[in-house]
């Protein structure tokens, strides 16, 4: 037997891009031909498409962890690593993506519509990408950026144009199975219908669907019965249908009262009260039905619903009921705003936007947070002191040693990049480049230029050090 399910939590993890390999090119007489690394692969997505096929969560219940490829690393002789593939999740339609605190990061109507749920991590560059006119041959290579984890929530709320709503055993189920060819379990006893069952109408040129929404009770909307499991499949009805049973065994229920329930709950749920109702009084193929159905039914025109009479088991009044329900759908889809082309928004950068920020924490650490920043140390080998220079270059240029200093911090202070969870923390020292000398000049292979004398060598280094001498009293005159 299928379950039914419409809430699960999915647990998802986007690949790791592949590393850049740092390789040098060898051949027989030519023992410096220059660096061949290739390019790490980027991680798989993890995205979620709507597949009208599937009806259900089921699946992820079960299966609540889902990963996509890691990037392949790259290779000697210019070898790009392969992508990782990406996992592709089908979702019925209907579905909606939250977050772990619910906010609400995707609706997905339609068949075909797409959410990148987890991204896939770029791969690193290889020493043949990182080399230049000045970095002849690197001999570090960056990783690759892990691919995105986080815990998803996805609710199903049925797309349908009408919502039957009422008392278990009205007769909702036995409605659909006869306006449409949908064969819900019909019994008569409470809860027979577990699950939103749905069904299409054909009514005239009007094609719609037709949703049984089941268990709804006294206290529905607190979680009482079956109800609020099922109230949010109500949300994208274009009308509202309420069953009324003419002819139920209860004594202490009539359809008025049953009528006030219902709408209780409703309103205590909220967001419906826009919607149309119409009133379908139910079973009038009993006597006592059709008695009960004239006597309530001027009260409820009084209340200003449209009432319309109706038996599943004679068929009576039905045609009626689905022409009626044509009419309001046709009449909400028209009301409905046309959906505009797409456009290109384009936002510029703004022109003092550094892309990070810097700020003072009261432990007295320095934190820098930003997209780039947090991406170049995740890439970052610091087992590597050439590619630990190549980071302090990138940052140096950014400007975040500038807005270092602005903001007050000084030689020994602890600076932090990335959040508190995962940040990469290290005694600041201002100018960086001045004390690198044992990393050469960054990147540079003293293996393709002419030797300098130590005498040179002292006086470059000593030179470049004065340097920075004199740009950090310039952001720090105290």
């Amino acid at each position: 037997m299928t379950t039914f399910v419409d809430r699960v939590e999915l647990h998802v993890a986007a690949g790791n891009g592949g590393h850049g390999c740092a390789s040098v090119h060898r051949e027989k007489f030519k023992p410096l031909g220059g660096p061949d690394g290739g390019n790490g692969g980027r991680g798989g997505d993890v995205i979620l498409v709507v597949d009208q096929s599937v009806t259900t969560l089921l699946e992820y219940h079960h299966s609540p962890h889902r990963k996509a490829t890691n990037g392949k690393p790259g290779e000697g002789g210019n070898r790009s690593g392969k992508d990782g593939s990406d996992l592709v999740l089908p979702v019925p339609d209907g579905t909606v993506v939250l977050d772990a605190k619910g906010n609400v990061l995707a609706d997905l109507v339609g068949e075909g519509t797409t959410y990148i749920a987890a991204q896939g991590g770029r791969g690193g560059l290889g020493n043949a990408a990182l080399a230049s006119a000045r970095r002849k041959a690197p001999g570090f290579a960056l990783l690759g950026v892990p691919g995105q984890t986080g815990d998803i929530i996805l609710e199903l709320k049925t797309v349908a144009d009408v919502a039957l709503v009422g008392y278990p055993s009205a007769g909702k189920s036995s409605l659909i199975s006869v306006l449409s060819a949908a064969k819900p379990k019909i019994a008569d006893y409470p809860f027979t219908t577990l699950v939103p069952n749905l069904g299409v109408v054909t009514a005239g040129a009007t094609v719609y669907t037709i949703a049984d929404v089941p268990g709804l009770i006294p206290g529905a909307s607190q979680g009482k019965g079956l109800g609020l499991e099922f109230l949010r499949h109500v949300e994208r009805c274009s009308v509202l249908v309420h069953v009324l049973d003419t002819a139920t065994l209860e004594s202490e229920r009539d359809p008025l009262s049953d009528l006030d329930v219902i709408e209780a709950e409703l309103k205590e749920y909220g967001g419906l009260d826009n919607r149309p109702r119409i009133v379908v009084l139910n079973k009038i193929d009993i006597p006592d039905g059709q008695d009960l159905a004239d006597m309530v039914r001027p009260d409820l025109e009084a209340r200003g619903y449209r009432v319309l009479e109706v038996s599943a088991v004679s068929r009576q009044g039905l045609k009626e009921l689905s022409f009626a329900l044509a009419e309001i759908v046709a009449q909400a889809r028209a009301a409905k705003p046309k959906e505009e082309a797409t456009r290109i928004v384009i936002r510029p950068k703004a022109v003092d936007d550094a892309g990070f920020t810097v700020t003072l924490e009261e432990d007295g650490l320095y934190r820098v947070r930003g997209e780039k920043p947090e991406r170049w140390v995740r890439q970052t080998d610091f087992s590597n002191d050439e590619a630990v220079g190549y980071l302090a270059d990138r940052l140096n240029r950014l400007g975040v040693e500038e807005q270092l200093m602005k903001a007050g911090a000084r030689a020994g202070d602890g600076v932090a990049i990335g959040s508190e969870d995962d940040a990469v923390v290290f005694d600041w020292e201002p100018t960086m480049n001045a004390g690198a000398e044992m990393l050469g000049r960054r990147g540079e292979d003293h293996r393709f230029e002419e030797p300098r004398p130590a005498a040179q060598r002292r006086r470059d280094r000593d030179a470049e050090r004065d340097d920075a001498d004199r740009e950090y009293d310039e952001f720090n005159p105290f």
